[in-house]
């Protein structure tokens, strides 16, 4: 029950943070926004670090460096897809890949659940599909590359939750500060390329510089970096088949805070997808 509510509750959150991450990159380049993000979650964690009990460990070290590695991969092919588009079916191919590839490894490890968890598991995976889906007028037919790199980063995402569930259970959130760490990083590192290649083609500098998103972007740093302490938390509560397919449920934070912040519609396809999400979060905690 308490793993469900945790899991329900951090993908919301993972939700809230991919707003935030959406307002800063309409500012400044998204790939600014992620490194600026894993820098301040980054942060946060360190400061966690003085509180929450945390045994160091190779292992811990180890699990939390790789699922920053398979964290950065996810995010930059996730920009790539959703960049050619269309987002209405790329966005929600991502989520159900990022969902399947744990629950399949999950489920070869030998959970098992009671009969109605597997119904909940499936409508949990509609769900995905339905909360993911964004109205596009004339949306063309996705490429193959562009669905390739959607399933690349999907199987990056489902590769991170695998990788972090085995983290030690009494290893705190050591694991994610390694994963904050080798992510900002990578990104920053990418940031440099990026200037430098523009530098060398004469483009320039992106005259958008930091600061306008920088805001946004910090508070979406601080706040995944607590849905991510809240998904660790899930895991070593729960399943990991059950875990993959509830935190696959975030873009439900994004489009509440859309539709309330900028008022944005909600389709009638989400709504239905949403209150599948409810349901299928009622039947696991039942299961």
């Amino acid at each position: 029950m308490l793993a469900v509510i945790v899991g329900v509750a951090s993908a919301l959150v993972f939700g809230s943070a991919d707003f935030l991450g959406g307002l800063a990159s309409k500012r400044i380049a998204a790939v600014r926004v992620t490194a600026i993000a894993a820098v301040a979650g980054l942060v946060v964690l360190l400061l966690a670090l003085l509180v929450v009990p945390s045994h160091w460990s190779w292992s811990a070290v180890l699990f939390g460096a790789l699922s920053g590695v398979s964290g950065a991969l996810a995010i930059s092919l996730l920009y790539a897809c959703l960049a050619i588009g269309p987002m209405s079916i790329l966005s929600p191919l991502t989520a159900v890949i990022s969902a399947v590839v744990p629950l399949t490894v999950g489920l070869l490890r030998g959970e098992r659940l009671h009969p109605i968890g597997y119904v909940a598991l499936g409508i949990a995976l509609v769900a995905v599909v339905l909360v993911g889906f964004v109205p596009e007028k004339g949306a063309v037919r996705p490429s193959l590359r562009g669905i390739l790199m959607a399933i690349g980063s999907g199987a990056m995402i489902g590769v991170f939750l695998i990788v972090i569930d085995l983290t030690p259970t009494d290893s705190g959130v050591i694991p994610l500060v390694f994963n904050r760490a080798v992510n900002a990083i990578i990104m920053f590192a990418t940031v440099g390329v990026i200037a430098l290649l523009a530098r060398r083609r004469g483009a320039g500098v992106d005259p958008r510089g930091w600061r306008p998103g920088l805001p946004f972007a910090i508070a979406c740093g601080i706040i995944d970096s607590i849905a991510n302490a809240g998904l660790l938390f899930g895991l070593r509560l729960g399943d990991l088949s059950v875990m993959s397919v509830l935190t696959a449920l975030y873009p439900a934070g994004t489009i509440i805070l859309a539709a309330i912040v900028l008022r944005e519609r909600i389709a009638p396809v989400q709504y239905l997808g949403l209150v599948l999400a409810v349901a299928a979060a009622g039947m696991l905690a039942i299961a």
